[in-house]
């Protein structure tokens, strides 16, 4: 199939990959708009895993109000290098993410942060409720383990579906990134405050 500009246009102005990466995706995936983008997707991730262990020591705090005032988000995403940290494409990236958690609500950045006490109390919930409901003994273990999945995904950023494209996480979004920025990229820590939160508990 004749690979024309528009189709190299339209597959950049949706990736932000150079010309030469978009000519050679839309060849490998024979046209397929799709598959040129999950060509390029994959092709970032790569380039992201090799930059996963560089320090990450600049960066930026980001401060995001929701709601006229009722939610707001502090977040510190840190990047290789002053240059990276002051591109619109990282600030977005910043923005984006505490816009994010202040939709989404995660407790953690990713699983590794979640407290065994936490897992096990979560384990401890699921595992009662599905014997009440008559759940065979046998698979309990196999629905805790599920829910214990789910939970994960629910509460820990990295984990979450992105809220403007269901079909990444968050960390898939992020990795993209990586890919286009050639640094690497990290979520140090964030904190969401929600007016009214703990009053009387």
């Amino acid at each position: 199939m004749k690979i024309t500009t528009e189709m190299i246009k339209e597959l950049r102005a949706t990736t932000g990959v150079g010309i030469l990466d978009c000519r050679k995706a839309l060849q490998e995936a024979e046209g397929d708009y799709d598959k040129a983008v999950d060509f390029l997707r994959q092709k970032g991730m790569k380039k992201a895993a090799k930059r996963a262990d560089r320090d990450a020591g600049d960066g930026v705090v980001e401060l995001y109000s929701h709601g006229d005032g009722r939610i707001g988000v502090i977040l510190e995403l840190n990047c290789e290098t002053d240059f990276v940290a002051r591109g619109e494409t990282f600030r977005e990236l910043a923005h984006e993410l505490a816009l994010q958690i202040a939709a989404e609500s995660p407790l953690f950045v990713s699983e590794e942060d979640v407290p065994e006490e936490v897992l096990e109390r979560e384990a401890e919930i699921a595992r009662k409720r599905f014997i009440e409901e008559g759940k065979p003994e046998n698979i309990i273990d196999k629905i805790v383990e599920g829910r214990l999945s789910k939970y994960k995904e629910e509460i820990c950023l990295m984990q979450q579906k992105y809220i403007r494209d269901d079909s990444l996480t968050i960390k898939d979004y992020i990795m993209g990134k990586v890919g286009s920025l050639g640094e690497n990229i990290v979520v140090r820590r964030f904190q969401r405050w929600e007016l009214g939160e703990h009053i009387g508990n």
